[in-house]
Formats: C-alpha cells, sequence, structure tokens
C-alpha cells in the first residue's frame, strides 16, 4: 500500500496535459495518504560553478551563500526520502525528458547523500521505494531507438536506489490517439493489479 506519493509534474503545459492528466489517475489509483506535489513547470535552477563549489564543501563548512544554495536540493531531496512511491509525470520534448526535469535530476543526484561512491561501483542510497513514470509522446513510441527520455528515467532512478519502476505510457498520439489512449488505460490496469 502507498502511504506518500511525491508527484513530480514536468509538462510545461498547465491545462490540457496528457501526462498531467495521466498522473491524476495514477494518485486516484494508487489512493496515498499524503501527495506531495513539485510542479517543475516553472524551472528548477540549474547547477552552476557555484552550486558545484557548495555541494563539494562539507555541509559544517559551507558559507551561509553556499548553504542558500544547497537550500532548494536539500528541500527536494527531502520531499524524495519522506515517499515510497515517486510519481514522475513528463511528456517527451525532441526524444528526451524536459530541461527542468533535468534539473530536478541535477539537483537530487548528490553523492554521499541520494548515491555514493563504493569499490564496486556507485550505489544507490535510497532503496525500498519505488516509482512510476507516466510518459507522454506525440511521436515517440516508448523505449523505442528514439526514446531518450524512459531509459534515463529508469537509468537516473536506478542510480540513487530506486529499481522498481513501472512505466505508464501514451505514446504516439499524434499517430494513433485511440491506440495511445488504449495503452495508457492497460497500463494504468496493471498498475492497480
Amino acid at each position: 500500500m502507498t502511504q506518500t506519493v511525491l508527484r513530480i509534474d514536468a509538462s510545461a503545459r498547465l491545462e490540457g496535459s496528457t501526462s498531467r492528466a495521466l498522473a491524476d489517475r495514477t494518485v486516484a489509483r494508487l489512493a496515498p495518504d499524503t501527495v506531495i506535489t513539485r510542479d517543475l513547470s516553472g524551472g528548477i535552477p540549474q547547477i552552476d560553478a557555484a552550486w558545484i563549489a557548495a555541494n563539494t564543501t562539507a555541509p559544517e563548512a559551507r558559507s551561509p551563500e553556499q548553504q542558500a544554495l544547497m537550500a532548494l536540493s536539500d528541500t527536494l531531496i527531502d520531499e524524495l526520502k519522506a515517499a515510497d512511491t515517486v510519481l514522475i509525470a513528463t511528456p517527451i520534448y525532441n526524444f528526451g525528458v524536459p530541461a527542468a526535469l533535468k534539473a530536478w535530476i541535477d539537483q537530487i543526484a548528490r553523492a554521499g547523500v541520494t548515491f555514493q561512491y563504493t569499490a564496486e561501483g556507485p550505489k544507490g542510497l535510497l532503496a525500498g521505494k519505488r516509482a512510476v513514470v507516466v510518459v507522454a509522446s506525440g511521436g515517440t513510441e516508448v523505449d523505442s531507438a528514439i526514446d531518450f527520455a524512459t531509459p534515463y528515467l529508469r537509468h537516473v532512478l536506478g542510480f540513487v536506489g530506486i529499481t522498481e519502476v513501472t512505466v505508464v505510457r501514451s505514446d504516439l498520439q499524434m499517430l494513433d490517439a485511440d491506440a495511445s489512449k488504449a495503452r495508457a488505460e492497460a497500463d494504468l490496469d496493471a498498475l492497480a493489479a
């Protein structure tokens, strides 16, 4: 049973967004006790040299300016840690994820916080969570050779320790809207099962 969902909306569209509508339906199917919502449509700051310097400085040694630079990242990570299910609702823009979603990923993927380096390679520190990735696209088929969004999201989630990933897709909408809706319905039914 899902208790807390972190819902991340990456579509720039606030109205008429397929990924947002499917996320609404996914939340209804999961029926969590709590939903934490993070809407990325307003943008997320991209990391820069100052952010990287702050991130690589020990927390107790950070200047007040560096602490301020890390505050959003800390909040985003706290949201992620609080959830047992992460729901990422995203369109595919030009074969990949929207820039705001990539910026969110850059903010939450922090060595020693959400993953660590070991002699065997990187190890995710957020094990025990699951993710549902809702993907909408006009002309890109999910998991096809030109889909760089879905495999990337699976990889990044696994990198931080979230290896149970379910995809709900409404792809190829511009080619066959009815078939796209049917795929989404089938995925939602499987999610509820």
